[in-house]
């Protein structure tokens, strides 16, 4: 691909590609339902536009409710180790967008996102493609150019419909199941195994993070429908991480056995390393993240409920005298089960991201109050935390947390 050599050229073309990326384009984490599709034509017209990438490198797809991107970026760094040249598609980003696009830990380079919006242009004008699948095609383009080994691809939200489900991946690979986008996906997790698990393929094997009684019986009928052999994550975590990533941890510990059955060479040192150095090989952000100490801060993506109940978990077993928790979500989401299971004895600083989809904070504190929730209402993360790490203890617990857009602000 040839890209211009100016780097103060690049950053300003960049600037107005992700411009033109963010605002003109549909985006489901800015303006929620409204960008939602319920096909993936867009996103096949795209990939033979860009002459099907996703065709030209192999990968794992992983879905899921809960764990997804922690799977991705465990095994991302496990293939690492073992000396191959690993893309990984995830979302939502923190920072840069070209976090969503890694390879190796290193994000795509700036000229190339701009090289990639010059190139399509034209036939962006005539598909209409939305954020996510215009992303989706900029990830397929660049593993295909550099030639990667293997791309671990994280699905969005869903999976059947899901813009990254026109691969056909050595490896499927479903975290586990719960209730979250139920607008989108259904309103009960049977609706919502049957969408996560549309990324189910004939004869690709499929890893089962998480036994669901509730579910087991869709999976298994709809992984016999196809011919997918359908594996569940059996083998015991190796002791690395502690909370909920030990179930991420186990998952991942699954898909490498599965790998190393197809050839793949990932030795035992490989697998401890990729384990234990998961966040600095990938940059992993964004769960039970230290922010600072004294008060001790500490920020989690966590935003449904069953993501929810961990953070509380972890909270539970730790020694904080007070918790202090900055709290903000969407606008969108149906907040009451997850306000149900938050403790009362917190202080709380109800706040609101800086997108159009965020809840605005004095609504927030009024459903909060419902359940006997207590605190302020800031008009900024930031601002919500200042005045949290302010009034904190040093033997207190500060928590950022009850979106990925909340936790975008702080990390």
């Amino acid at each position: 691909m040839q890209v211009e050599s100016s780097s103060t050229n690049i950053g300003s073309r960049y600037q107005e590609t992700l411009k033109y990326l963010l605002s003109q384009l549909p985006m489901y984490q800015r303006i929620g339902q409204a960008a939602y599709k319920a096909d993936l034509q867009n996103t096949v017209d795209l990939c033979e536009a860009l002459g099907n990438p996703q065709n030209d490198f192999r990968s794992v797809h992983i879905a899921g409710t809960n764990g997804k991107g922690s799977v991705a970026h465990m095994l991302a760094s496990v293939l690492q180790e073992s000396g191959l040249k690993v893309g990984l598609y995830t979302s939502p980003h923190y920072k840069d967008f070209r976090e969503r696009v890694r390879i190796n830990g290193a994000m795509i380079p700036e000229a190339a996102v701009v090289a990639f919006v010059d190139r399509y242009k034209s036939d962006f004008e005539s598909i209409e493609p939305s954020f996510f699948e215009m992303t989706v095609g900029l990830a397929f383009e660049h593993f295909k150019n550099e030639k990667v080994d293997i791309a671990i691809l994280e699905t969005g939200m869903g999976g059947r419909l899901d813009s990254t489900n026109v691969v056909t991946p050595l490896l499927s690979i479903i975290t586990n199941i719960g209730l979250d986008h139920t607008q989108f996906l259904g309103d009960t997790l049977e609706k919502i195994a049957m969408e996560k698990a549309g990324i189910m393929k004939a004869n690709v094997p499929v890893l089962i993070g998480e036994r669901q009684p509730e579910i087991a019986g869709t999976l298994k009928t709809m992984a016999e429908n196809i011919g997918a052999p359908l594996h569940y994550a059996e083998s015991p975590a190796l002791g690395i991480h502690a909370g909920y990533q030990v179930k991420n941890e186990k998952t991942t510990i699954n898909a490498v056995e599965l790998l190393k059955d197809m050839g793949f060479a990932i030795s035992d040192r490989d697998l401890r390393n990729g384990l234990q150095y998961f966040a600095a090989n990938t940059d992993f952000v964004g769960r039970w993240q230290l922010l600072s100490s004294n008060p001790t801060t500490i920020c989690d993506a966590g935003h449904n409920e069953e993501g929810i109940k961990e953070v509380l978990k972890l909270i539970e077993s730790g020694s904080q005298e007070q918790l202090h928790f900055v709290f903000g979500t969407v606008n969108d989401k149906d907040i009451e089960n997850i306000l149900r299971l938050l403790p009362r004895s917190a202080i709380y600083y109800f706040c609101k991201a800086d997108i159009p989809r965020a809840l605005d904070e004095r609504d927030l504190k009024e459903k909060a109050e419902k359940f006997h929730l207590k605190g302020d209402c800031y008009s900024s993360v930031k601002e919500a935390l200042k005045f949290a790490q302010m009034n904190a203890g040093i033997n207190d617990l500060v928590l950022v947390g009850g979106s990925s857009f909340v936790v975008a602000e702080v990390v």
